[in-house]
């Protein structure tokens, strides 16, 4: 185990590595998920909610599942009943309220809160630090970035993170738009942008198994974040219908790509422009290509709202936000499954190639 490993295991003492992190997926990642990969050793995130205050009931359902979790044997058994919450919280900065995070924060003490997307760049992301550690001094503050440059940002900035999140642009979620590299280029060279900070670094970004997973630790990752993965949980709040799209779906370099007009159908306009979500290519997309007006293809999505599960597909009209990693999800299973096999196979993998 690495040094940093080593460190990161005293600061989420129920981990266990290689380290397997549940991405604060925005609505999909709720509670029961993030508290699933957590018990399971990994560390699991609450996403975003579609209003800052909605997050409370994850927090509140979170609370209380570890509280159980704490009177039987496992993996939270030893912690503080005083000690901060063992599942992280992540929030999209430009859409997120500042002050109703933080009196979240404060009340309920998660481990660590994930940042990103800021409106005004760093220094956003230096006023949410330095709120976030006011209220909850034990709550870490993880920044996830996507480009050298937000790097080098970071080490200008004025509060210091505890850990740095590198999402290549094989991610599913809102990814850089049109600067974003592979995570096999992006990882070294913001490793070395940073390598004098010695922060922990996860990877993040097309990793669905232990070869990828275990391809990230080689690259110098602390851990590995994953989203599309755990979309395929039983714990994952996602609809039936999207979730058998991305199991369904492969090859990703022809069956996926990088659109706002998802977002855009839904009625989100307001992203900043840097960003762009991946998402498994449907008819709305399709037409979308071919110059079919974009009044038209509304009018069929808002239709398609209606019609549940069969919504989704390839001959359907809803999102179904997903990674390029989609070609590995083949079925669905619990989170802790998903948790315990990563981690074996990494180990399984690096120990082919010890030399």
């Amino acid at each position: 185990m690495s040094h940093i490993a080593s460190t990161l295991t005293k600061v989420y003492p129920w981990v266990k590595p290689p380290i397997i992190v549940g991405a604060p997926m925005r609505v999909m990642s709720g509670a029961a998920m993030a508290v699933a990969i957590s018990h399971a050793g990994g560390l699991g995130f609450i996403g975003p909610s579609p209003k800052t205050s909605e997050m409370a009931t994850d927090l509140e359902e979170a609370s209380s599942s570890i509280t159980t979790l704490r009177g039987s044997a496992g993996a939270f058994q030893a912690l503080r009943a005083d000690g901060p919450l063992p599942v992280g919280v992540g929030f999209q900065l430009w859409n997120d309220d500042l002050e109703t995070a933080v009196a979240l924060i404060g009340k309920f003490k998660p481990c660590a809160a994930w940042l990103y997307a800021p409106r005004n760049g760093q220094s956003d992301l230096d006023e949410w630090s330095r709120r976030v550690r006011g209220a909850s001094p034990q709550t870490r503050i993880w920044i996830q970035i996507g480009t050298v440059r937000e790097a080098r940002e970071l080490l200008r900035g004025a509060e210091r993170p505890d850990a740095v999140v590198i999402q290549g642009a094989e991610a599913g979620g809102h990814g850089r738009a049109t600067d974003g590299m592979g995570l096999m280029s992006l990882f070294p060279e913001v490793a070395d942008v940073l390598a004098a900070s010695r922060l922990p670094l996860f990877a993040a970004g097309g990793i669905a198994d232990g070869r990828g997973a275990a391809a990230a630790l080689c690259l110098g990752a602390a851990g590995v974040a994953l989203g599309t993965r755990f979309l395929a949980a039983r714990e994952a709040r996602i609809s039936p219908g999207y979730q058998r799209e991305v199991v369904r779906a492969s090859d990703a370099a022809v069956s996926t790509t990088k659109t706002m007009l998802y977002n855009h159908l839904r009625g989100t306009t307001d992203w900043p422009p840097e960003y762009s979500p991946r998402a498994i290519i449907n008819r709305s997309y399709v037409e979308y290509q071919q110059g079919r007006p974009f009044e038209e293809l509304q009018k069929d999505f808002e239709a398609a709202l209606k019609e549940g599960d069969q919504g989704w597909g390839p001959e359907g009209r809803l999102p179904a936000y997903a990674g390029a990693s989609i070609g590995l999800v083949h079925e669905v299973k619990d989170a802790a499954s998903i948790v315990h096999e990563l981690q074996a196979d990494v180990k399984k993998r690096i120990s082919m190639v010890a030399v």
